[in-house]
């Protein structure tokens, strides 16, 4: 995740958790209570406690004496926001390929990942990656020519294949 605060003056300051030390994110979990595993799943929902953890951290390390119960971010609704990096982008989409959903909630899913992206491009990219012919599991699959037992059962799946893997369908 990254969390970023806009200054008044418009400057971004961002961090992100991966570039966090183990003795930080401990400093986190100590100050909000939480696990690590909970304390990403309050960044995902914009919990204003794990955000300000997370910019108090990467402060501590200019101001080292900072302590969390005097470190305040006034307008925090306005100016503080977690957003997932591209990484945490494609674990949700290989979770979206495995679950049998409609089209409808794909597309519902990918809305709210570009909006909560860190870069919406990102998702598109992901996206298309995941699902193109790279990605594609029929991709994936020999040519009728290389299967084990020489061909496929029959000129209908040999046609089949064919044209499923050059559409990508």
């Amino acid at each position: 995740m990254i969390v970023s605060y806009t200054h008044e003056d418009g400057t971004v300051e961002q961090v992100s958790t991966d570039e966090l030390s183990t003795v930080e994110s401990a400093a986190i979990e100590k100050v909000t209570g939480m696990d690590w595993a909970a304390v990403e799943r309050a960044l995902r929902v914009q919990d204003p406690t794990a955000m300000r953890a997370v910019l108090w951290t990467h402060r501590k390390r200019a101001n080292p004496p900072l302590r969390f119960s005097d470190f305040d971010v006034p307008a925090w609704k306005r100016r503080l926001r977690a957003r997932l990096e591209r990484e945490e982008i494609e674990e949700i989409v290989e979770e979206l390929l495995r679950d049998d959903d409609s089209e409808q909630a794909r597309d519902e899913a990918l809305h709210y990942l570009r909006k909560f992206a860190a870069n919406p491009a990102d998702v598109d990219a992901v996206w298309a990656d995941a699902t193109g012919p790279k990605g594609n599991v029929l991709a994936a699959l020999p040519s009728p020519a290389a299967t084990p037992d020489g061909s496929p059962n029959s000129s209908t799946d040999a046609a089949w294949a064919t044209s499923s893997m050059s559409t990508g369908a």
